[in-house]
């Protein structure tokens, strides 16, 4: 085997036919569409409002109807194929805006205005998804509907907590949702946010995986240079910033990632970070990023209210650096054809082995159609 052959199906995520075992490229495994995403802000979806969205390269038509149901239907009109987000909400139906044709939220058609009388509508209209509503986010099910029902919603007490106020984020990065998954629980990188955060050296305290999770613990410790002031006020360290130790941990719970952060001298977390990343293109190499900040109001009424414009901004940049981070990444990836990465951190290791063994192969798409389910049935897909 030559070594130009070699090459070729190492871009091509193929082991080298010289016997040596290679695992799948990690950036060529797709997430897995059985779990409940974010796909916008319920405050965004407004009553006899569409909005746009998508999951994995399938557009997703979001719509809240007069009533306030949140529904989520294929972005496609069963007619003429015209995008359905384009529509206008018409009472409990969404109508496509070139033809009329109107939905109901379970897909099917309930109405076409010049069908002749006693003729019957077409037998399918287009797939429907389970929504469900939560922390001020629209969650819809993507992968099996028989599945749903069974599947929970991840568990924030935090968000419902009169104690915490709750910071929301929605970002897109152009990159594959592992790469955010190794960043946030990679805590070494520190030195990227030195001016942000002063210098840190971070210790891994310990970690744990399963075949769904990874859990890293690590100690804080600042050792001098200038800190945001958003980032003292974040850690309820106040104004000046007090430079104590915190304990940060980390975990990735397929599919989802949680980072808490707890200052030593307190039992108690000052904040609380959940977060999805939800592939957009069908190649999964753009990712919206959702993010629910829970930060523990502070002992003085109203002083978390001051402070918000300061964390807000501490937090942006810090996301704009790990977003630069992340996204040189995901280039080089795309400039070499296969993931060169030399890992040798053995957390970042397991938690590969995680993401690799949770995620679905991504699957070949036929040429100019992106849903595959789409393709394989000009009719479309039954509704649900």
């Amino acid at each position: 085997m030559t070594e130009e052959a070699n090459a070729t199906r190492e871009r091509n995520g193929e082991a080298p036919e010289s016997g040596e075992s290679r695992e799948t490229d990690l950036r060529r495994v797709g997430i897995d569409p059985d779990f409940w995403y974010p796909l916008a802000r319920s405050a965004r979806l407004r009553r006899n409002k569409v909005h746009a969205a998508s999951f994995a390269g399938r557009r997703i038509a979001l719509f809240r109807t007069a009533g306030g149901t949140a529904y989520a239907l294929e972005d496609r009109c069963a007619h003429r194929q015209v995008p359905l987000s384009l529509g206008v909400v018409d009472g409990e139906t969404l109508r496509c805006c070139y033809h009329a044709w109107a939905y109901r939220g379970n897909g099917r058609i309930s109405q076409i205005p010049y069908l002749p009388k006693g003729a019957e509508r077409p037998p399918r209209g287009v797939r429907s998804f389970p929504v469900r509503e939560r922390y001020g986010l629209v969650f819809v099910f993507p992968g099996d509907p028989a599945r749903a029902e069974a599947t929970p919603l991840p568990v924030l007490p935090e968000a419902d907590s009169a104690r915490h106020r709750t910071m929301m984020f929605s970002r897109s990065v152009r990159c594959h949702y592992t790469f955010l998954h190794e960043n946030l629980l990679d805590m070494n990188h520190q030195f990227l946010h030195r001016g942000v955060l002063g210098r840190i050296q971070p210790k891994l305290l310990g970690y744990d995986t399963g075949p769904r999770s990874v859990e890293a613990r690590y100690l804080f410790v600042p050792s001098g240079g200038r800190k945001d002031r958003g980032a003292g006020l974040l850690s309820a360290e106040g104004v000046g910033g007090a430079s104590t130790p915190d304990v940060v941990t980390i975990r990735t719970e397929y599919p989802y990632q949680t980072l808490q952060t707890v200052p030593e001298s307190s039992d108690a977390a000052a904040f609380s970070l959940w977060a999805a990343y939800v592939p957009e293109d069908a190649e999964q190499r753009v990712s919206r990023v959702f993010g629910l900040l829970m930060i523990a109001k502070p002992p003085v009424p109203g002083a978390l209210h001051l402070a918000w414009p300061l964390i807000r901004r501490f937090t942006e940049r810090v996301f704009a650096q790990d977003r630069m981070a992340v996204e040189a990444e995901q280039r080089a990836w795309d400039e070499q054809g296969a993931d060169r990465n030399q890992e040798v951190f053995p957390l970042i290791l397991d938690v590969r082995k995680v993401l690799r063994t949770n995620g679905t192969p991504l699957r070949p798409q036929a040429a100019g159609c992106p849903d595959a389910d789409l393709c394989a049935d000009p009719g479309g897909a039954a509704p649900r």
